[in-house]
Parts: structure tokens; sequence; C-alpha cells
């Protein structure tokens, strides 16, 4: 005999998320599906951090990650840099220079992966 589907239980949001970045608008008027904390988008993997190099396209930041990679021929290391783009909610409003925090999601587009969490508190 056929079982009874089980009611999946939705696990609970990363603490990365839960606590939104301020922003003018109050929490009820983010009205973006993608948001990762207003909307049905649940972000999962490692935070990430990276700046805002472009911020032309709605919606969507451009993210450089700095990375270091190792030549072995020569025993130094090389500047290597990551562009990826990043969903920007309405309610974080990530501008061009500022640091944020990133997370894996899924695919939003056919080139955007990640969405923004948060900003980094620059100093």
């Amino acid at each position: 005999m056929a079982e009874k589907k089980r009611a999946v239980k939705r696990a609970p949001k990363p603490a990365a998320v839960e606590q939104p970045a301020p922003s003018p608008q109050k929490a009820g008027e983010c009205a973006d599906r993608s948001c990762p904390v207003h909307g049905e988008v649940r972000p999962h993997g490692r935070v990430l951090s990276g700046t805002v190099v472009g911020a032309k396209m709605h919606r969507t930041v451009t993210v450089v990650r700095m990375r270091r990679h190792f030549i072995p021929k020569y025993e130094r290391y090389s500047k290597r840099r990551t562009k990826l783009l990043v969903h920007n909610p309405d309610c974080l409003n990530a501008q061009v220079g500022d640091v944020v925090k990133i997370m894996e999601t899924r695919p939003l587009s056919k080139t955007k992966h990640f969405v923004v969490i948060g900003k980094m508190v620059s100093t």
C-alpha cells in the first residue's frame, strides 16, 4: 500500500541572514521575492565577502573577490580576482564601494547564483 507523504519542515534560515542590515524601509515593505530575509530565497553554503564594483543592473551588483594563487615554479603568490553577479535586494541596497557579505543560493538567472545578505561595517 502507498504510504502517506509527510510534511517536510523547512530548516530555519542561517544565522547570517536572520539579522538584516539597517535600511530606510520597514520590514513589511520589501516586495522582492528573491530577498534572503523577506522573500522566498534560501541561501546556503559559505558566507563570502567582496567589494561591490558595479551596480548598473536592476537588483544586481558585481562583486569582486580577491585571492592569492601560488605559483610553484617561482615559489611566489600572484593576485587573482573573481567577479560574481550577485542579487541585491531592495532592503539592503548595496552601492559601489561597499564591502558586502554574500551567500550561494539557487540559480536566480543564467549568471546569478549568489545573494547579498548584509553589508560589512567599514572602519
